[in-house]
């Protein structure tokens, strides 16, 4: 659990990191990386953590990204925020839905992408950006998917 927990605040402090150095552009790319990455591992550490564990790791990461570069402040802030709140769509999702771990990770993960998608560009860039949202999402939901299969693959009897 420690090495989830560690690659989880990595992911998403580089994500938050290269948004800042290279802007909006690069946010896809890190949507289908670090935020597939991200939900999927939420989903396994939802299972491991609590409630009040899994919000202290996600305003850990903003902190990080804040300490790290705080020319970064509104990414970090919009970072914390979205994740915040895709955190708790996704776990009520994950909990409610019914099926194998994979098939509740996706139905919380495609929550959670839609959330997250939609206040993260928002906030921390101060405008909404329907094109960057559509292009978010579509990775997020793509990345999630890959992401938890592999999860799955390796966590198969913990979860």
């Amino acid at each position: 659990m420690i090495y989830a927990i560690g690659i989880y605040a990595i992911a998403m402090t580089l994500a938050n990191l290269s948004i800042a150095q290279w802007g909006p552009w690069v946010s896809p790319i890190n949507a289908f990386l670090f935020i597939g990455l991200d939900l999927a591992l939420r989903d396994s550490l939802h299972i491991r953590l609590k409630a009040w564990q899994m919000g202290g790791l996600i305003a850990a990461t903003g902190l990080l990204t804040y300490v790290l570069n705080p020319a970064a402040g509104m990414i970090a802030i919009g970072s914390a925020v979205s994740f915040t709140a895709a955190a708790v769509v996704d776990w009520g999702v994950f909990i409610k839905a019914s099926g194998t771990w994979f098939a509740r990770s996706t139905k919380s993960n495609i929550a959670g992408a839609a959330v997250d998608s939609l206040i993260f560009p928002t906030l921390a860039f101060g405008v909404l950006m329907p094109h960057i949202v559509a292009l978010q999402f579509a990775a997020k939901v793509a990345g999630g998917a890959i992401w938890a299969l592999l999860i799955q693959r390796t966590l198969r009897s913990t979860i």
